[in-house]
């Protein structure tokens, strides 16, 4: 059965990739593959993981050169590994540049999957988190409300969504691509306005009644919350 999480695995071996891929896909997990550094790049730049697995030696980009990469983006998902250097002092640079864990290959997918399934419980918000803060705008996810300077705001079941995107992921990009699949469950722009449209009833209720805009545009990349 399918969950919620989806994880980027980065393997420049194609089998071996595609066998991973495969006993991920097996306990439910959705995969991306990217096979180099470049296409791993852009791959994390247009969608929201839950966890890497990273190659380390990899063509145009080590796994070592993203790993420091998405860490500086993205501070909380985690990233694991995997590779046949097993040598100490290569662990050890890893752990440095952000890295979570390190398995050597040949290994058993069980211990892939126990490492994946502890890292993924370890990255879930408390169930005492109900509420994230930016600057005043406050929202409560128990009790499915929204505040700005004490002014409550009312959103319509989408337009609440959107805004829990953009809060969770304050300060990054999030592209027109994820929102479609994190909003509207689209794995493809259908060629419609919707998330503008969308973007713009947030802004109405969100910004415009206020004298500082939360809801900033990066014309070609998407769309972000500051």
């Amino acid at each position: 059965m399918e969950n919620k999480y989806k994880l980027l695995l980065v393997e420049d071996e194609v089998k071996l990739a595609q066998v991973i891929k495969d006993e991920l896909q097996r306990v439910g997990y959705r995969i991306d593959i990217a096979s180099d550094g470049n296409e791993a790049s852009k791959l994390f730049s247009l969608h929201e993981y839950a966890l890497a697995i990273l190659d380390i030696n990899l063509p145009a980009k080590s796994g070592l050169v993203l790993c420091k990469e998405f860490r500086e983006v993205n501070k909380s998902m985690p990233i694991i590994m995997l590779t046949a250097v097993g040598e100490i002092h290569d662990k050890i640079q890893a752990f440095n540049i952000g890295a979570d864990d390190y398995l050597v290959k040949p290994f058993h997918f069980d211990e892939l999957f126990a490492r994946v399934k502890a890292l993924l419980k370890r990255s879930e918000p408390s169930t005492e988190d109900n509420k994230i803060v930016v600057e005043d705008l406050a929202i409560d996810f128990r009790n499915k409300t929204v505040e700005r300077a004490g002014v409550s705001i009312n959103l319509t079941a989408k337009e609440f969504t959107l805004l829990i995107l953009l809060a969770r992921n304050k300060e990054r990009v999030i592209s027109k691509q994820e929102i479609l699949e994190k909003v509207w469950d689209l794995s493809f722009d259908t060629g419609t306005n919707t998330i503008e449209v969308y973007i713009s009833f947030l802004r109405n209720k969100i910004d415009k009644p206020f004298s500082r805009k939360l809801i900033h545009t990066k014309p070609g990349f998407g769309y972000y919350i500051k």
